[in-house]
């Protein structure tokens, strides 16, 4: 536990943010009726017109200081959505809730089972299936830092509910209680063993499986969320997916390491993505078309968005590159890149025709 005065610090320059409502354009709609709404959070979601008749859903929840829109602006994923076909639902956090706009990862009251915020978004999804014929069997998760602990809380809690998620810079599940208790896990301090990490899992639900395949993205210098955060969360769920501490593969995708682990049967069900230099936020490929630079946006020369989309078999194997980058979000963070290369498909036109080939067989959505 950190002293009292370093927490006291800590609560103060966090009281010192001005959090500035986002102008960020957006494809989003307000989704207006959800249930009993116990969290008081609020839901903005797409259906892209040219989806498919029972469309894959992804979830996701943004950082402290951020709003839907902004996020989505940022990271891409309505237009990924509408470039695929695939809906997007963002629940918002309120200021009544939360001052810094952080879903509260860190309260039990928002985290159980069928209980506030959790169970909010849980009813954000039961909506969104009803309403717009959602396939329940492809239903996916992401968020960054308290949006990606808050999302590793909704796969916890309702592990049945979703075949993946995705945790961008975020913490493992019920390891802080209080906001002190919150600020140590930040910091790498008082993070459980790997028993009592997979003890808590299990004990978020009754579920016996199968459970949802886990990607996890952390930066190397992240001083906000310590990467011994991310490595709790491999930890965390290696247990119930039968899979060791050591990785089956690693390799190099876009100049990053990542780490995979396969289960018995072969598949890859949990995959770590360490992004050297990066700091907090969410690593973005502006060149890639989806995505652009803002606070908490890096753009450090891989998609987390796209990669992400990819192993859920959401979007293509290869890359679009057929945008021209657009203007950056708000404040810049410079982050140095490497060069990207030409891709030919794009230039030649043969993607597009590839794709069209592809959906038209029923292959692709």
């Amino acid at each position: 536990m950190r002293p009292l005065s370093d927490t006291l610090e800590r609560l103060a320059k966090l009281r010192s943010i001005t959090v500035k409502p986002s102008i960020a354009p957006t494809k989003l709609k307000r989704l207006q009726r959800f249930g009993s709404n116990p969290g008081a959070l609020a839901a903005w979601c797409h259906v892209p017109t040219t989806s498919a008749a029972a469309p894959a859903l992804v979830v996701v929840l943004h950082g402290c200081t951020q709003n839907a829109a902004a996020y989505d602006h940022c990271s891409g994923w309505s237009k990924l959505a509408e470039d695929y076909g695939f809906a997007v639902l963002f629940p918002e956090q309120a200021h009544a809730n939360n001052n810094n706009l952080c879903f509260n990862w860190f309260s039990p009251g928002d985290v159980t089972r069928d209980r506030g915020e959790v169970l909010s978004i849980r009813q954000m999804i039961e909506a969104m299936v009803s309403e717009h014929g959602i396939d329940p069997r492809r239903i996916y998760i992401t968020g960054l830092s308290a949006g990606g602990a808050m999302a590793n809380a909704m796969l916890a809690a309702y592990p049945e509910a979703f075949a993946g998620g995705a945790i961008i810079a975020g913490l493992p599940y019920a390891t802080a209680s209080t906001v002190p208790e919150a600020f140590d896990r930040m910091r790498g301090h008082g993070l459980p063993n790997m028993d009592a990490l997979q003890a808590k899992l299990r004990g978020a639900s009754a579920h016996k499986g199968p459970w949802p395949t886990i990607s996890v993205w952390h930066g190397s210098s992240d001083q906000t969320v310590v990467e011994a955060n991310a490595r709790a969360i491999v930890a965390q769920w290696s247990s119930v997916h039968g899979v060791g501490v050591k990785p089956t593969m690693i390799e190099q995708v876009d100049g990053q390491a990542r780490k995979v682990w396969k289960d018995a049967a072969g598949r890859e069900v949990i995959e770590y993505y360490v992004v050297t230099g990066m700091a907090h936020g969410t690593p973005l490929d502006v060149a890639s078309g989806y995505g652009k630079s803002g606070p908490f946006m890096l753009d450090v020369g891989i998609s987390s968005t796209v990669h992400i989309a990819r192993s859920w078999g959401l979007a293509a194997s290869f890359e679009r590159r057929e945008r021209t980058a657009e203007p950056i979000c708000e404040e810049v963070a410079h982050h140095p890149r490497r060069e990207q290369p030409n891709d030919l498909l794009a230039e030649n036109g043969i993607q597009a025709v590839i794709e069209k080939a592809l959906r038209s067989a029923g292959l692709m959505r």
